[in-house]
């Protein structure tokens, strides 16, 4: 495998999701085809999209599928205030806890014990997302952490893992939805160690990383690659982009004015990318 260009998507919900892919659409309308990276790291609403970008499915149906509301699948609305519980829960830990791992394990356990919809009932809306259930030949990898052990997880075409249980398990945001089956072990969401996990993309001389939600050690891992020669370029949502995902990134509304707002950046981002991109 060519380590030349990697494309990191982090995680941020169903907003995420549509903000992420507007401005894959941004960038293709300027002529910047990023999809055509020798590798994909997708975490969460990152690993959706990166499945969604290695179906065989063209760039603008898989936006208007964001955007358009008559062509918008059907999600699942988590019980009231769950998201802001986890995240309440998620910095208690942190104030506690010091090794990362022990962090995780004790996000996990809350999760296995959450009150949430079924397994089948999410995955069966994962499945749903992903135009094409089986692995890519190219390279994709789609991150989890073990519920139990807090262990990273990363999934690719080689680990006899599905690919929708893949990425139920890297979507399997804690406390919100139900940790998630994997064989006989259970995980939850990718984006609890990292929103983005762009130290796993390490080696790659280019990586161009799209993080709906910035990511608290995004700025370290690109400073670690930067010192061994690689070359980083990371989108976040502007004002407008932030706006448009409103208080709740997992509300469905949000798909629409995240898509069209991502768009926008990525127009904007279109000449940072292209000389990051085509850098001889």
């Amino acid at each position: 495998m060519k380590n030349e260009r990697a494309l990191v998507i982090g995680g941020g919900g169903v907003a995420g999701i549509a903000w992420a892919t507007g401005v894959l659409a941004g960038l293709a309308e300027a002529r910047i085809d990023v999809t055509e990276a020798d590798a994909m790291f997708g975490t969460s609403a990152g690993a959706t999209v990166a499945a969604q970008l290695t179906s065989g499915v063209e760039l603008p149906a898989l936006f208007q599928a964001q955007v358009d509301p008559a062509l918008q699948q059907e999600e699942l609305t988590p019980r009231d205030g769950a998201l802001v519980s986890a995240f309440e829960f998620g910095a208690k830990v942190d104030a506690e806890v010091a090794d990362p791992v022990e962090r995780l394990r004790r996000i996990g356990e809350m999760a296995l014990a959450a009150e949430t919809v079924t397994e089948a009932e999410r995955r069966a809306v994962i499945e749903a997302r992903l135009p094409s259930h089986r692995w890519p030949e190219r390279s994709l990898s789609v991150v989890a952490v073990h519920a139990l052990t807090g262990e990273t997880r990363v999934f690719d075409r080689t680990s006899g893992a599905g690919l929708v249980d893949a990425v139920t398990a890297s979507c399997a945001v804690p406390g919100v939805w139900p940790a998630a089956t994997v064989g006989d072990e259970r995980y939850i969401d990718g984006g609890t160690r990292s929103l983005t996990n762009l130290d796993l993309a390490a080696g790659f001389a280019r990586t161009l990383v799209i993080a709906p939600i910035p990511d608290p050690v995004l700025d370290a891992d690109a400073a670690s690659i930067a010192e061994r020669g690689g070359l980083v370029e990371i989108i976040t949502p502007d004002e407008a982009g932030l706006a448009a995902f409103g208080t709740d990134p997992l509300s469905p509304a949000s798909r629409t004015p995240a898509g069209h707002a991502g768009v926008a950046q990525g127009r904007a981002a279109a000449q940072k990318v292209s000389a990051l991109w085509h850098q001889a």
